[in-house]
């Protein structure tokens, strides 16, 4: 019997790779907006970030998200990753 393949992801602010579901994406819509993506099947450009407060933190204090998505990412978004952990 085959072992199912887990799909592994990078998280953008500690590089560490961590299986998909561990992650949480964030995504860059076409039309220019960011919103927390928790079905991970939104169109746009996507970042996945570990579910943890300090790397919530990091990510926004060193502003990863707004390099990685091209965009100014509102501090919505953040509030809302943080209600997520």
């Amino acid at each position: 019997m085959k072992n199912k393949k887990i799909p592994m992801r990078s998280c953008v602010v500690t590089h560490e790779k961590l299986p998909k579901k561990e992650l949480v994406r964030v995504v860059r819509t076409p039309e220019g907006n960011v919103i927390v993506d928790t079905t991970s099947k939104a169109n746009g450009r996507g970042a996945y970030l570990k579910l943890a407060l300090d790397v919530i933190d990091k990510a926004e204090k060193s502003k990863v998200l707004d390099r990685v998505l091209e965009v100014e990412v509102p501090s919505s978004v953040y509030e809302e990753l943080r209600k997520l952990v």
